[in-house]
């Protein structure tokens, strides 16, 4: 008996879940084990032999200033980037869940960017930092005035400014689920007992909030360690490589250096990196959560 219901599991398995397993391993596990093992080897991404060489790949990257360079600028980027994704994507859950005339229109409009590919909002953004941005500045102050992406200063911030943009309208989608999933009774109960409607936020709803604001801060980290796409179209690393990313650092590497074994080190080290800390802050975050 007992055979037989493991036999009728299985089949029930295999038939439901088993081509997503099947592709889960094939695009996701199978890639990443052959990626460790390249790590141990010194191809260069062409040819058919990929020599042994042990832990030396990891020894270059600990010895890759720039590769250090590039992550801790990748951190910096990336603790900004998170605080203003959430605050902005916040406010605008705030705004959409107010009441507000039209607000379905709202919530489809602020998501919208989050929908166009990271090399044509690059792209995009750079034309307006480069001609409009440029053209308004000099009628304002009647002179020439310079690109922000042309200062290592400047670039940064324009990434910075980017990925708010592109990733505060998924987030707000988040806290728009979050702000609905509070009760009005209890936010009626706290106006009743005498508070303020931001002492009821800030005690009441905000509280509640909190599986919201860990899931936003985990997918914000991610996807600012990650980011790529919008750093390539949006500044290529420059100026003298002062906006050079970690995920570019790695591609550059294994791709158009050709040191893939040593760029598979550097992204695996960044991958752990990532993994660190997005999983410390869901355990810290889950450990507060309370429940209606």
């Amino acid at each position: 008996m007992n055979q037989k219901k493991l036999s009728y599991k299985i089949k029930q398995y295999l038939m439901f879940a088993g081509p997503g397993t099947i592709l889960f391993l094939g695009v996701v596990i199978v890639p990443f084990l052959y990626g460790v093992y390249l790590t141990f080897t010194s191809w260069d991404g062409v040819s058919r032999t990929k020599p042994w060489v042990g832990l030396q790949n990891y020894l270059n990257a600990f010895q890759d200033t720039a590769f250090w360079s590039a992550l801790g600028r990748t951190v910096l980027y990336s603790a900004f980037a998170v605080i203003l994704i959430n605050i902005v994507a916040f406010a605008l859950a705030y705004l959409v869940t107010s009441g507000v005339k039209g607000q379905n229109f709202f919530r489809a409009g602020f998501f919208v960017p989050n929908l166009i590919g990271g090399i044509v909002l690059g792209y995009v953004w750079k034309f307006v930092f480069n001609r409009a941005y440029v053209a308004l500045a000099g009628a304002i102050i009647g002179g020439t005035a310079p690109s922000p992406l042309s200062t290592t200063n400047g670039a940064m911030f324009c990434l910075i400014i980017v990925s708010v943009w592109q990733f505060a309208g998924y987030m707000m989608l988040i806290y728009v689920a979050g702000f609905m999933s509070v009760s009005d009774s209890l936010k009626e109960a706290a106006m009743i007992d005498g508070c303020t409607p931001s002492q009821a936020m800030w005690n009441v709803t905000i509280p509640l909030m909190r599986a919201s604001f860990v899931q936003c801060i985990f997918l914000s980290i991610t996807r600012c360690f990650m980011v790529y796409d919008v750093n390539l179209s949006l500044t290529n690393g420059e100026p003298f490589n002062s906006s050079v990313m970690a995920a570019m650092h790695v591609y550059n590497t294994a791709f158009t250096y050709k040191r893939y074994g040593q760029g598979q080190a550097e992204a695996l080290i960044l991958f752990l990196v990532c993994a660190i800390v997005g999983v410390t802050q869901v355990m810290i975050g889950k450990k507060g959560e309370v429940e209606a």
